[in-house]
């Protein structure tokens, strides 16, 4: 045995050597972290219930669209933490927005266009959507802007070339496709953001751009103008005449793009604020009440600076072909009525009196009889419409209500887009 004392005492050693060097190489193992402990868990439960109890989330759409930025004044009026918070959504536009309205959690109110419920009645994808999604109020016009190459002399030009329609979802695929389907124009449809799209006209990989966007854009506002880059003309017709009405790009609106007293015919299409028709039994239903009750109430701010001036075309009683008015607004509107229905045809976007007391709903009206310029520039712009062979006829009706509608184009701009 004490023979074998040394062996064993050079064994255990290289053991411990070896074990050592074995250790050394594995890390240390990290102690596990431990998740932060939810509100609830913190006794924070209270927080949590009166921040979302009377939270909005309000899809507008793209960052480079007009959609957002109304959503965002909305959110600038109307938040009043914890009374009602709105937190306006980066969303992907016209079709997107009502999508989510539909399908996802936390949208109570999308800015969308008129067009938008034809269209899906026509994909047939969703059943009964005329029943599901109402609306608030009739908004501001978007106008079609397409900016073609030099070589683009007429938008009958771009069939077969490639033209950006902004992304999937948006103003531009939804209306843009329209214009371009009723006119049989088969052009190669390119389906990315319009910022990019601008940028490979300039290398001639795209041909043209189609933005709807109430002018003026920034997009087109901020552009370098490109030797012979111009905005298309589109000819309104009778095939326009459901959900459009024609409007003009002026040089006012686009000093580096238009020459100065030169005019590009175009097509508009009216904005819609929109919900989803919950049942009244509903939270949804009680949260998109007191949305709608202090949209009406504080209404009159938007029309003032520094808001857009297109809060001055909106009219609370405007009508939306097609479309049925969510019945908190409708409710609304019939308190705040002195008399008679909303009118069934479009009317004119008018300037909303200021409440007369706190919390009461500002009273919808139109604005006064228009004036005689008024409407001899209208029917100047309707005669070149008529001159243009189409030999169109209008109904007493039709004619006042495009009328009504061009009127909300000259309502006087005073402060800065």
């Amino acid at each position: 045995m004490p023979r074998l004392l040394p062996i064993i005492s050079m064994f255990v050693a290289i053991v411990c050597t070896v074990t050592g060097v074995a250790n050394a190489q594995q890390p240390p193992r990290a102690t596990q972290a431990q998740p932060a402990p939810r509100a609830q868990i913190a006794g924070e439960s209270p927080n949590v219930e009166k921040m979302n109890e009377w939270t909005i989330g309000l899809a507008g759409g793209l960052l480079e669209g007009s959609f957002i930025r109304f959503a965002a004044d909305i959110a600038k009026v109307i938040d009043d933490p914890p009374n009602l918070r709105v937190l306006p959504v980066v969303s992907f536009g016209a079709v997107g927005n009502v999508a989510d309205l539909l399908y996802l959690k936390g949208i109570d109110v999308a800015i969308t266009q008129a067009d938008v419920l034809d269209h899906f009645k026509r994909e047939g994808k969703v059943g009964n959507i005329g029943d599901r999604i109402h609306y608030i109020s009739r908004f501001f016009l978007s106008e079609t802007h397409i900016y073609a190459r030099a070589e683009i002399k007429t938008i009958a030009d771009l069939k077969g070339k490639k033209v950006a329609f902004n992304t999937v979802g948006s103003a531009a695929n939804l209306t843009g496709g329209i214009i371009f389907d009723r006119l049989g124009i088969a052009a190669e449809r390119v389906f990315i953001n319009n910022s990019l799209a601008l940028e490979k006209m300039r290398t001639g990989e795209i041909s043209a751009v189609v933005h709807v966007v109430a002018k003026p854009n920034d997009s087109f506002t901020k552009f370098k103008p490109e030797p012979g880059f111009h905005f298309l003309p589109i000819e309104f017709s009778d095939t326009f005449k459901d959900f459009y009405v024609p409007v003009e790009l002026t040089h006012e609106d686009y000093p580096n793009l238009i020459p100065k007293g030169e005019r590009v015919e175009s097509i508009g299409v009216s904005t819609v604020l929109a919900v989803y028709n919950w049942p009244k039994t509903s939270d949804r239903y009680r949260r998109l009440t007191r949305f709608i009750e202090q949209f009406f109430a504080k209404f009159d701010k938007f029309q003032q600076p520094p808001f857009n001036p297109k809060w001055r075309e909106i009219n609370l009683a405007a009508t939306v072909p097609g479309w049925t008015r969510f019945s908190v607004a409708e409710e609304m509107l019939s308190r705040a009525r002195p008399s008679g229905p909303v009118p069934a045809a479009p009317v004119s976007p008018a300037a909303v009196p200021a409440p007369t007391s706190p919390g009461s709903v500002a009273t919808p009206s139109v604005r006064a009889d228009a004036t005689q310029t008024e409407r001899a520039k209208f029917d100047e712009v309707l005669a070149r419409w008529q001159r243009s062979g189409k030999n169109t006829k209008l109904t007493d009706a039709e004619r006042e209500a495009l009328f009504q509608d061009f009127r909300a184009l000259n309502v006087p701009k005073t402060t800065p887009q």
